[in-house]
């Protein structure tokens, strides 16, 4: 699973070492993506290599190698860059189906990070059972939890927390929140002035801030489902 801007990054690459037989550099990926700095096309490049999408060469400067392509892209010598971007789960409702004995089926949208964000979110993995009286007249979905930044709270690392899909929040809500377009993850919010603070809720991980137009809120949590 890419997200978007990860898709976008790869298609760029593959397409300028056909043009060209030159990776482009960091400086002409980051003005591609439209993106403010080259720390988000070194978190890009990582989650590719991580997820065996491309490779680095060793000992060479700007040298990368493009393993494989989506299965939705095909990209060939000349053609302009314009990808298929991986459309998320935000433009199509998520339907949660009744069960028995007062359960709903939930989609399971993959795993967050409740620690360092990781990847976006795209479509369900699979549906798992929660209990009714959890849910509402709104959109909801459920993440898997990973890391240990909101234990706290009382959301431990393998937890599956039920999200009601949101675009704002108030100050103090654990919310999951979109972090400059690029990666996912589980804080508790707080705004103030023209800044927006991602607080964790384990005294080992540091206060994030950022600008107003660097963080969107994807959803509120409004439960937990723990397995023993």
């Amino acid at each position: 699973m890419l997200t978007r801007k990860q898709h976008q990054l790869l298609v760029f690459i593959n397409q300028r070492l056909e043009e060209t037989g030159v990776s482009p550099s960091f400086d002409e990926m980051k003005e591609a993506l439209g993106l403010k700095s080259k720390s988000g096309i070194h978190r890009l490049i990582t989650g590719l290599e991580e997820r065996e999408f491309i490779r680095r060469l060793p000992h060479r400067a700007r040298a990368l190698e493009v393993l494989r392509l989506p299965d939705d892209v095909s990209v060939h010598a000349g053609q302009k860059f314009s990808p298929r971007v991986i459309q998320g789960g935000g433009s199509r409702k998520l339907e949660a189906a009744r069960g028995e004995k007062g359960s709903v089926q939930l989609p399971l949208l993959g795993r967050i990070a409740a620690g360092t964000p990781i990847e976006a979110l795209s479509d369900p993995t699979r549906y798992i059972g929660v209990p009714a009286d959890l849910i509402g007249k709104g959109e909801y979905y459920c993440l898997e939890v990973d890391g240990d930044s909101m234990i706290e709270a009382g959301i431990l690392d393998g937890d599956t927390v039920v999200i009601e899909r949101a675009d704002s929040a108030d100050n103090g809500t654990i919310v999951v929140a979109l972090v400059e377009g690029l990666e996912v993850t589980l804080k508790r919010l707080r705004k103030r002035h023209n800044s927006v603070a991602l607080e964790a809720a384990n005294a080992d991980y540091e206060t994030r801030i950022f600008g107003p137009d660097q963080v969107e809120v994807q959803g509120k949590l409004v439960g937990l489902v723990r397995s023993y």
